[in-house]
């Protein structure tokens, strides 16, 4: 099962993001994860919820334009060089990456890496080879 983002393309007007958020917290969803990148006249909210069926729908109705990809989310040690060893492998795999994001998990040691990649099962199945965990949901 792969994990389904929501990108959202904000305006760079004051009170937006809070806007989104609101509109996804009204649907019911907790966001897991967030990043945003902007240009001078717009952004890109890229979310991951709990419930992403429902927060995509409640965007859609309140006016906002979003769409919902799948992306790889993987659990890497929160140890110096675990993301560049997953960089190295990707690369060696020709695995290419679009972008990505990621969050510490508390006091776990852990964090998660949120890949865009061109083809997400294949970048699976590279890193459960290498005994990685793929998480199916956060």
């Amino acid at each position: 099962m792969e994990i389904k983002q929501i990108s959202v393309f904000l305006e760079n007007n004051a009170g937006r993001l809070a806007k989104v958020t609101r509109t996804m917290a009204d649907a019911g969803a907790s966001i897991r994860a967030i990043s945003i990148a902007d240009t001078a006249d717009f952004g890109i909210l890229r979310v991951i919820v709990d419930r992403p069926e429902a927060a995509m729908k409640a965007l859609v109705d309140a006016g906002f334009t979003a769409r919902m990809t799948d992306v790889l989310a993987v659990e890497i040690p929160d140890v110096p060089g675990a993301l560049a060893r997953v960089m190295e492998l990707f690369q060696e795999t020709e695995v290419n990456i679009e972008y990505l994001y990621a969050s510490l998990e508390g006091d776990r040691g852990k964090a998660v890496v949120i890949f865009k990649v061109q083809d997400v099962e294949h970048g699976r199945r590279i890193v459960r080879e290498k005994g990685l965990a793929v998480l199916d949901g956060f």
